[in-house]
């Protein structure tokens, strides 16, 4: 079930709510709980009953394995071996869903053999719920659960707003939260904070990430098939799809906190304005935070993280961050993206090594954002690219090897400034009628794209005074904004948020998805 669909904005969000707080606030609160459980397994059933059977399996080996390694703890008996099978059979699990048909397809292309093996259905967000059920595993062994309610682990592991897509919480930041009485009873002002979030989350997906992504997709639809991609294309459709992954994923998050927090839970933050870092280092506690903060506790650190020699350090990135590729989907793109990105860190640390820790000015900063973002760009090109060839004509474009071209339409309208288009011919510009982009609209969303991520508030800012969502990193969420775009439960604002909100289910009717549904 989508977020962005009527079936779950009228129908099962405000039923799921009403009979959720109406057996809490008569007290019945393991009814509450219970049927918040299976309102999430629904929700979960919706594309494909058959895999509630797999999640159902997960949760109660999860569990069992996390009782018994922490009672183990409790005793001061070893479960180091109890820990390495819960971990490799949660592994083993992604491994035969996700990547199994990857291997395959690479040995019959080393072997020259056909083994028909015919790929399998990838079951909704199973890197997800096995990614937090590890951690989970890993701090019971630690002695660092404390919660052994069943009711309140299922609905760790299932509750609807996080389930799909993350954030990926710990269980530490949620059962807590789900033992509190005060979760079960609705309040005007909770709701409308959740609601209004909710809101802006789902603007950005439909009204901002789906525009953009009738540019960037023709791109790379181009690119994959075969065609030359010029420079202005290539360009386009890599920026294009920078901002329709930010606002894409971004959205879900704060529609996933918005959610969360209508029921009086608060997610993590996930998102913190990534496109304004000023380094890699900076970008990756900007972007997926929940992601980067699983793979840097339960991957890097382990692996000896910055405990080590420089040069351990730097393969430990390294192969943090090919993992964390790899984990995003089982194709070499996603591979080299993470490999790029390991390098982009190795660089970012050396950098910091040789210089100290930046002190920007303003000039210094804008150029170190503007440095990370390209860098980012083209890491995306690999990241949205479904083959490797595909991602060469992007860079390729990009990089002026192609040329640049302009839609033949635009010849007599450069020629009409002082022949403004016969100069060009002379100096190697092209104009031709088989460019993917013929008008200034992409130009225009690109714009808008970059005033939204470098100057616009975040939706964090924006509710700011409401402790919107947990801090992932402790990190500061911005300057503190003027009043009047600084949300307030008053009429302004809630017909500011009735007119969004009436603009997203007008645009529900054009196909969409989220994109990190497929990871």
């Amino acid at each position: 079930m989508l977020f962005n669909s009527y079936v779950f904005i009228l129908g099962f969000l405000p039923v799921t709510a009403i009979v959720f707080y109406f057996l809490g606030s008569r007290g019945h609160i393991r009814a509450a709980l219970a049927f918040l459980v299976v309102a999430s397994l629904f929700f979960y059933g919706w594309w494909n009953p058959a895999y509630l059977v797999l999640i159902g399996l997960s949760i109660l080996f999860n569990y069992a394995v996390g009782r018994e390694l922490a009672r183990r703890h409790a005793s001061g008996t070893s479960g180091y071996w109890l820990l390495v099978f819960g971990c490799a059979a949660n592994l083993a699990l992604i491994g035969y869903y996700k990547y199994a048909g990857f291997f395959v397809e690479n040995v019959e292309a080393l072997t020259g053999r056909d083994y028909g093996f015919g790929g399998l259905v990838l079951p909704l967000a199973i890197s997800f719920f096995t990614f937090q059920q590890i951690a989970y595993l890993v701090d019971a062994a630690r002695g660092e659960t404390a919660e052994y309610n069943f009711l309140h682990y299922c609905l760790f592991v299932t509750f609807f707003p996080q389930l799909i897509a993350g954030p990926i919480v710990h269980h530490r930041e949620m059962l807590p939260q789900f033992a509190r009485a005060a979760i079960y009873r609705p309040q005007a002002l909770r709701i409308a904070v959740g609601l209004s979030i909710f809101i802006l989350g789902l603007a950005k997906k439909v009204l901002i990430a789906d525009r953009m992504a009738g540019f960037a997709t023709p791109v790379f639809h181009a690119a994959d098939s075969g065609m030359t991609i010029t420079f202005l294309d290539a360009w386009m459709g890599a920026l294009t799809y920078t901002f329709q992954l930010y606002f894409d994923f971004s959205g879900y998050s704060d529609m996933a906190i918005g959610l969360a927090r209508i029921f009086g839970i608060r997610l993590p933050l996930n998102f913190n304005a990534p496109y304004k870092a000023t380094g890699i280092i900076d970008f990756w506690r900007r972007w997926h935070m929940t992601l980067s903060r699983f793979l840097r506790d339960y991957l890097y650190i382990p692996l000896g993280g910055g405990r080590v020699s420089a040069f351990r350090r730097h393969i430990n990135l390294l192969i943090t961050m090919v993992l964390g590729g790899f984990w995003h989907g089982a194709s070499w793109n996603f591979v080299l993206w993470g490999a790029l990105h390991g390098i982009y860190l190795i660089i970012n640390h050396l950098w910091r090594r040789l210089t100290g820790r930046p002190r920007f000015g303003w000039v210094g900063r804008r150029i170190a954002v503007l440095v990370t973002f390209i860098a980012v760009v083209f890491g995306w090109v690999l990241f949205r690219a479904e083959t490797l060839s595909g991602a060469g004509r992007i860079f390729a474009g990009m990089t002026g090897q192609n040329g640049v071209a302009f839609n033949i339409r635009y010849l007599g309208k450069f020629n009409q400034i002082d022949g403004l288009g016969d100069w060009l011919i002379a100096h190697g510009v092209r104009f031709s009628g088989d460019t993917i982009h013929t008008g200034s609209q992409a130009l225009n969303w690109i714009a808008i794209g970059l005033i939204l991520s470098w100057a616009a508030p975040t939706t964090q800012q924006i509710f700011r005074r409401f402790r919107p969502a947990l801090h992932t990193y402790g990190e500061a969420i911005g300057n503190k904004l003027p009043r009047l775009i600084s949300w307030r439960p008053n009429l302004l604002w809630s017909v500011a948020m009735a007119i969004v909100a009436l603009l997203c289910l007008f645009r529900l009717m054009a196909h969409s998805e989220f994109l990190y549904y497929q990871f």
